[in-house]
């Protein structure tokens, strides 16, 4: 055997890794470089007017890109599969303590990859194949894990959905207690992605308690609201509430659970782990835990009343300009813009108001005779605007400059006119130079 000593010079340079630990993105892969530059400029150039939509810190971002992205660590904090969790643990932990100041909650899980995975977690805890449950249809403004019939929700589950009245596009509290009367379900879901009222979560608790049901809240475009108090909280009300941690929130994007009741945590935490999820990506957790942090600090409550004041804003300036909002106005962040009477479909809306760097997407309204793909309206939301730096004026602006790219496509059809469109851009670069986005990146 050799006792020569191994000449670890020699062997770094027949095996130099220097471009793997030294080339940034713009070295390593040119072309996925290029398309995340252009992202940045269309986030800088355009208003984002997408409800589902924010724009994070700086500091979320770096936590989302950070060295976490390497590690596994499935199971929870101090009972994982996998040794060198040690940090795992503290940014679980800190996550999980965040969430559960920031809501006034006993328990949370901040696992979840998503808003559609968190919802699958609860059913899978709660639910057999054809038990029956209760939520928003997606033709009122609920979300597809609610049981649209092209989602597993729909798919492995008996769905009473419920809707909003025909005169008032507003939840009818009366038809949901007879329908759950009659159908007997085992979860009720309060919480919608397209619906710009208040949620009166006391009603639906009563519901429940009659019928013995579990009372799920998807509060995930509210959340923000609800920590910055712009919103009622479903606590105490909700047996189990759920959220995505981006939209109003303004984190990263992915879900979270939370509760009160200890005979919940069991059944939750095995749901999402082993039962649908592997290793959490822990990136996207310490990216939670940052955004959690945020949200706590007292100018987050500054932040959540000027999102819906500004929400307010926007729909009074679209009324003003002969564009009509489902059921008449909104109490949150979001609202829906009829475009019926202009016969302008949500499709055309959505690619002339881009041509003008306003950022939207088509939307489905209550009682909608059009299909999902064209729909009679757009969805429109204040929170990344608002992030921007936003107030009152600016989306007063913002409602007259979508006015004027509809009455193009009223007069002109699906192309619009070009001239407004020029115009609008125009105004809306002045805009977006004023509140800069990511300045210095």
């Amino acid at each position: 055997m050799s006792t020569a000593p191994v000449d670890f010079a020699a062997r770094t340079a027949a095996h130099s890794m220097d471009g793997f630990w030294k080339d940034d993105l713009a070295h390593a892969d040119p072309e996925i470089a290029a398309a995340i530059g252009k992202e940045l400029a269309r986030q800088r150039d355009k208003i984002e007017l997408i409800a589902s939509e924010n724009i994070a810190s700086r500091a979320v971002l770096e936590a989302a890109g950070s060295v976490f992205t390497n590690k596994y660590a499935e199971g929870y904090p101090g009972k994982r599969y996998y040794g060198g969790c040690d940090y795992a643990d503290v940014v679980e932990t800190l996550a999980i303590e965040r969430a559960k100041q920031l809501f006034g909650c006993n328990f949370a899980n901040v696992q979840p990859n998503s808003g559609s995975q968190m919802n699958q977690a609860v059913f899978l805890a709660l639910l057999n194949p054809g038990d029956t449950f209760m939520g928003l249809d997606l033709n009122s403004g609920g979300h597809l894990t609610h049981g649209s019939p092209v989602n597993m929700s729909g798919k492995w589950f008996n769905v009473v959905s419920y809707g909003v009245a025909r005169e008032t596009e507003t939840i009818d509290m009366d038809e949901v207690a007879a329908k759950a009367r009659e159908s007997k379900p085992k979860i009720i879901i309060c919480g919608g992605t397209a619906y710009s009222r208040t949620w009166d979560f006391p009603a639906f608790r009563a519901i429940a308690d009659e019928v013995g049901a579990v009372l799920l809240c998807d509060m995930s475009h509210i959340s923000g609201l609800v920590a910055g108090g712009a919103h009622p909280s479903p606590f105490p009300h909700c047996d189990i509430v759920t959220s995505t941690t981006h939209k109003s929130l303004r984190g990263p994007r992915s879900g979270i659970i939370l509760w009160n009741d200890e005979k919940y945590t069991k059944p939750l935490n095995m749901a999402v782990f082993p039962g649908l999820q592997g290793g959490p990506l822990m990136h996207i957790v310490a990216a939670k835990a940052v955004a959690f942090k945020e949200a706590l600090d007292p100018s987050f409550r500054d932040y959540a009343r000027r999102i819906v004041e500004n929400a307010r804003a926007l729909a009074a300036s679209l009324e003003e300009n002969g564009l009509r909002i489902v059921s008449g106005g909104t109490d949150n962040h979001s609202m829906l813009v009829d475009l019926t009477a202009k016969n302008v479909t949500g499709k055309d809306a959505e690619k002339g108001l881009d041509r003008a760097f306003l950022t939207c997407n088509k939307n489905g309204i209550p009682y909608d005779t059009r299909s999902p793909f064209v729909t009679s309206g757009i969805r429109l939301g204040t929170p990344a605007g608002t992030t921007r730096g936003f107030g009152v004026e600016e989306f007063r602006t913002i409602g007259k400059l979508i006015a004027e790219v509809v009455d193009g496509l009223a007069k002109n059809g699906p192309e619009g006119d070009a001239q407004i469109e020029e115009s609008v851009r125009q105004r809306v670069a002045t805009l977006c130079a004023a509140f800069p986005v990511y300045p210095g990146m």
